[in-house]
């Protein structure tokens, strides 16, 4: 009689960053992960309503990925996070560290205060005046505070823009001062035994995600970094180098999943 091999799937949501919806941010590394994979795109909270609301924070983003995991019946599961569903991530394990099965960070945008060095903190800071700036003007300084020196920003594209980024200054904004009024439980995130993946670009400024990386690697017990040497932020591991990281990933997940 011939063997039937039973595939066990991978349940996984993944947060984008700030500007793209989830669905264009990971199209290409979904589909490189292949049919054993139940791969959940989900957006950010913060574009649930026209406007942010007043109280948004953290928690609102940390609601939404357990109502998500709840409707599906997931008690526990994958989470992979970018830029500012990368700093969701990490409220995340945080905040319910019991329901996640591994954590894959793709440069959050926040990782807390707690242990910065001067470099970061003084980079971090940096970004404050955006939060009094609008429109193009804030999004090209928005890029550029993210890229190593020297490197070319990338153009923004022609004709008209989607509808979507009608919400995206506003957006951002919410999500900056969040950042500036919270914090991250380093302490809580040292107990976090489940295994962590760190997507850096080699390209991005140094002084934010790289040194980021190194102060992570000192929380986490179960931490390893991954360099793509000739990406950025704004070109992506997940959206340029989609089958290797979905490679990445399918080890990270075997892994944490046989521990």
């Amino acid at each position: 009689m011939a063997q039937v091999r039973w595939l066990s799937a991978f349940r996984v949501i993944l947060l984008p960053g700030i500007v793209l919806p989830a669905e264009a941010a990971y199209g290409a590394v979904i589909a490189a992960l292949g049919p054993e994979v139940e791969a959940v795109a989900k957006d950010l909270e913060v574009y649930a309503t026209p406007e942010p609301s007043e109280d948004y924070s953290l928690e609102v983003e940390i609601a939404g990925v357990l109502r998500e995991a709840d409707a599906r019946g997931w008690q526990r599961f994958h989470l992979v996070g970018y830029s500012g569903g990368g700093a969701s991530s990490l409220a995340f394990a945080a905040s319910r560290p019991d329901r996640l099965l591994s954590l894959a960070l793709m440069e959050p945008a926040f990782a807390g205060w707690q242990e910065m060095s001067d470099a970061e903190r003084s980079h971090m800071e940096r970004f404050r005046p955006l939060l009094d700036k609008d429109g193009a003007e804030m999004l090209v300084e928005f890029q550029a505070l993210q890229i190593a020196p020297g490197v070319d920003p990338i153009p923004p594209p022609q004709g008209r823009p989607p509808p979507w980024m009608a919400k995206r200054p506003a957006g951002l904004h919410a999500i900056l001062r969040t950042f500036y009024a919270s914090d991250l439980d380093l302490a809580t995130l040292r107990r976090f035994d489940r295994p962590v993946l760190f997507f850096l670009g080699g390209r991005s400024h140094p002084d934010y995600y790289a040194r980021m990386a190194e102060r992570l690697a000192g929380v986490f017990p179960d931490f390893t970094v991954e360099v793509f040497p000739d990406r950025h932020h704004f070109d992506p591991p997940h959206r340029i180098e989609p089958a290797r990281v979905a490679a990445s990933l399918r080890s990270l997940w075997a892994r944490a999943e046989h521990a």
